[in-house]
């Protein structure tokens, strides 16, 4: 899943106002964000498998550390007390915490059975909707609507680049999204880690958009 997990960044917006859209794009993203990098030093493992779904052609050979039930718990909770502790912010660290999980949830949804419950000897699981186009394509396009409309009926823009900004990165999610089900395969396993690691752009990307919008509740703030 992709864009549904930016969806759900998008929505988190109405439970609390206060939090950056770009915190809650690191939240919902957290563990994409951690893979690429355990690729980099060999602690994860996938290979390029055309054909193993009907969207994707990676095999998610081992990444318990990332993407595991448990660990993914583990980074949920670490990322909310972090921002606890920086922000003294209760219920934003909880609603980030729950967000770092959703991202296994929906994942689940998606992938083939790879999904680890915890590191080590683990059942495996997923139910597969990646073999389904429609399917995928459904799923993960209500997430991204319903996400851009609950975060336009809580934010408006301050000024040109809150509107230019923000549509600019709605139509880019889009572009890639629709490329990466239609476009080649990646060349290898060190390209697909070093391409995931441009996510960090998007992520800044939502920071900046978020200082150029404002919050429709009276007595919202953001962060």
């Amino acid at each position: 899943m992709f864009i549904g997990h930016f969806g759900i960044g998008l929505g988190v917006k109405a439970l609390d106002q206060r939090i950056s859209l770009g915190t809650l794009f690191l939240a919902a993203q957290f563990v994409d964000l951690l893979w690429p990098s355990l690729l980099l030093l060999g602690v994860e493992t996938v290979e390029i498998e055309p054909g193993i779904t009907k969207l994707t052609p990676l095999n998610f050979v081992s990444y318990p550390i990332s993407h595991s039930l448990l660990m993914t718990i583990v980074w949920g909770l670490l990322f909310g007390l972090t921002y606890w502790q920086l922000r003294k912010n209760l219920k934003g660290a909880l609603i980030l915490g729950l967000c770092v999980l959703t991202h296994w949830f929906l994942d689940f949804v998606v992938h083939r059975p790879d999904l680890p419950l915890h590191p080590g000897e683990s059942l495996m699981v997923g139910l597969g909707l990646w073999n389904s186009v429609a399917g995928t394509l459904v799923v993960e396009g209500l997430l991204f609507v319903i996400g851009i409309l609950v975060y336009l009926r809580v934010t408006k823009a301050k000024n040109r680049a809150g509107v230019l900004g923000f549509w600019g990165l709605i139509a880019f999610l889009t572009v890639i999204t629709i490329s990466n089900f239609v476009g080649p395969p990646p060349p290898s396993a060190t390209a697909v880690a070093w391409v995931s690691q441009a996510q960090w752009i998007l992520i800044i990307w939502a920071y900046w958009i978020d200082m150029n919008r404002q919050t429709r509740v009276a007595n919202g703030t953001l962060n």
